[in-house]
């Protein structure tokens, strides 16, 4: 786990440079598209290249893509929702990051979600039944480092309670953009606290964030926080 945290620090950092780069050469911007170019070269390829060996992660992970064009009111909540690609190494996820939409770039209505392979988005996934969310929220435009240094975070497990995590969304709306962080066992209390307040830390993020099990989502339209950090 400290390899993985070490190698992920790096290439946080490295990741900053580069978009401080773009920043200065906007020719290099990713426009609106799921993948800038299926052809681009990869940092994972060059390392194959190189002979240099992967550095695998704890767990592996899939995106997801849920395209707000591709719904319709009368099609099943998340009939819409596919998978993009699954990675399991160091490499392979800054290679799928650097070449798919920053939340910055996604349509409104979008949801873009990265969970643990094998586990579903969705709160009829056997994994995610029993279990809730924390959420932070952001104006338009701003989540771009909250999603990543999120992202970070979960495939670097340096959450305490790391077994309790089933992924991460971002949902870009007409006015703000929210990050979502679900967990297992919304009943375990001390889990739960312990994940908001790491998470918190992790983003540097001030506000006060609320828990919502997703038994009580399915309910009500407007949930009740069980939990606050």
């Amino acid at each position: 786990m400290a390899e993985e945290a070490g190698m992920l620090a790096a290439a946080r950092a490295s990741e900053e440079e580069k978009a401080r780069e773009r920043e200065a050469d906007p020719s290099d911007e990713i426009f609106e598209g799921e993948i800038e170019d299926a052809d681009a070269d990869s940092d994972a390829d060059a390392a194959r290249r190189g002979g240099a060996q992967p550095h695998p992660l704890e767990n592996s992970w899939t995106f997801w893509f849920d395209n707000p064009s591709a719904k319709s009111k009368q099609a099943a909540w998340g009939s819409s929702l596919r998978p993009i690609h699954t990675f399991a190494t160091v490499e392979d996820f800054w290679s799928l990051y650097n070449n798919i939409h920053h939340p910055s770039k996604l349509i409104m209505g979008a949801d873009f979600h990265c969970f643990k392979y094998k586990i579903e988005p969705k709160w009829e996934d056997p994994v995610c039944a029993n279990g809730g969310k924390w959420t932070i929220s952001c104006v338009r435009g701003k989540a771009d480092q909250l999603w990543l240094y999120t992202l970070l975070a979960m495939i670097g497990e340096q959450f305490e309670y790391g077994d309790e995590i089933c992924g991460a969304v971002v949902s870009v709306r007409a006015k703000q953009e929210r990050i979502a962080l679900w967990t297992k066992n919304a009943a375990n209390e001390e889990a739960q606290v312990s994940i908001g307040r790491q998470w918190k830390e992790l983003l540097d993020y001030n506000d006060t964030i609320g828990f919502i099990f997703h038994e009580d989502a399915k309910k009500d339209k407007v949930p009740k926080n069980r939990y606050t950090v």
